[in-house]
């Protein structure tokens, strides 16, 4: 494969592994979990990361996200806890963005305290709300963006120039745009993250993660990483290899179909508000179209006041109800009742999320067929 190919031929090239015996189309799957002793310094070890379909698939993400290397996890928690872990001690300080994920919330509020790590949450999502919070032990600055579930907007540029002038390091979760959409890297933001379950895997049967950098970085990950035992089996490795070669494909039909429904959305009576990046009136909608290729699957909206938000989920018929997101089917949850649920009342309602909120994951079905369900389920209470 020629060097600096399109982002579409390194989703189906790029880490691919060559059949040298039988010649196959598509790369060999090599289940075994022990490999003949060969050098202590290369041996192949699934907790080591580095059986040939764990690498083909780490150089595959990294491509996407043009990243100089990459490890591939067991799910998008062990990615982000062991990347955290791995870059803080005790005594250290990070910042954190206010509205994150509620998993990874749930982890830094319940375990940095027993490795004596110090966090603040910021204020707001601007550059100046998080120099405000740095201290003489900060290391580092962790964001999200789009933020779930309110896909509001950070500045990858003024978040990365902050922190090079401060000298601290940056990591992103980058799950909700994917590599199609947003590629933090080409921003100077040093470590990228996935919850390889969502649109890499694309398909809601596999559960993996990823983390992406410089080489330094991924060294100073695998470090903890070993000793942590988050590794993925090379089967779920395989499936993921697969099912990245449709991403871009999946995620531009996803794009579509957001856009459009959250265009569809705010002509709606029964709707208050709708949240999505795409929209001229959404707030952070300039820095998103200087920072994303597009503007995501990924939609949420507030149903009107007389409506039962369960009652709402529970009425529909084509769009799932489930807990996951960013699979070819179009996916619908409460985020109070769901991803944010270990979260206090009085943090979700910071954050913006209320009892009507509705997260809602674009599939790529048709775009009249979901407005029709969507619609049939207001009908049912009325």
């Amino acid at each position: 494969m020629k060097e600096n190919a399109d982002f579409k031929t390194l989703c189906v090239h790029a880490g691919e592994l060559k059949d040298e015996q039988y010649g196959g189309a598509i790369s060999p799957l090599y289940m075994s979990s022990s490999y003949a002793f060969n050098d202590v310094e290369t041996n192949q070890y699934p907790r080591y990361f580095n059986t040939p379909n764990q690498r083909g698939l780490a150089i595959k993400i990294a491509a996407l996200e043009g990243a100089e290397a990459g490890m591939i996890f067991g799910s998008g928690m062990a990615a982000i806890s062991t990347a955290l872990l791995s870059h803080l001690k005790s005594g250290d300080h990070v910042i954190f963005q206010d509205d994150l994920y509620g998993g990874t919330r749930n982890f830094i509020k319940h375990e940095f305290p027993k490795y004596g790590i110090q966090y603040s949450f910021t204020a707001g999502l601007t550059a100046s709300n998080f120099e405000n919070e740095i201290q003489d032990n900060t290391k580092g600055i962790y964001i999200e963006t789009p933020s779930n579930p309110t896909l509001k907007i950070i500045d990858l540029q003024s978040i990365s120039t902050l922190a090079k002038k401060t000298e601290l390091w940056t990591m992103i979760d980058n799950t909700f745009a994917s590599p199609v959409n947003q590629n933090p890297i080409a921003f100077g933001i040093d470590v990228v993250l996935h919850s390889a379950t969502k649109y890499l895997g694309g398909h809601s049967d596999i559960c993996a993660g990823a983390v992406l950098g410089s080489q330094k970085a991924i060294d100073r990950v695998f470090e903890s990483a070993k000793n942590f035992g988050g590794s993925l089996s090379d089967y779920t490795v395989w499936l993921l290899e697969r099912s990245i070669k449709t991403l871009f494909l999946r995620v531009q039909a996803q794009n579509q179909n957001a856009q459009l429904l959250a265009e569809f959305l705010t002509d709606q009576d029964w709707i208050d508000n709708v949240y999505y990046p795409g929209l001229l009136q959404h707030p952070d909608h300039e820095i998103a179209k200087q920072q994303m290729k597009g503007f995501g699957g990924m939609l949420t909206f507030d149903l009107a006041p007389h409506l039962d938000c369960k009652q709402f989920l529970l009425g529909l018929k084509l769009i799932k109800p489930t807990m996951s997101l960013a699979g070819i089917e179009s996916t619908a949850l409460s985020p109070r009742l769901t991803s944010h649920a270990l979260l206090t009342e009085t943090e979700r309602i910071a954050q913006g999320i209320t009892p009507q909120m509705v997260r809602f994951s674009s599939g790529i079905e048709a775009i009249e067929d979901l407005k029709e369900d969507l619609i049939q389920s207001v009908n049912q209470q009325h």
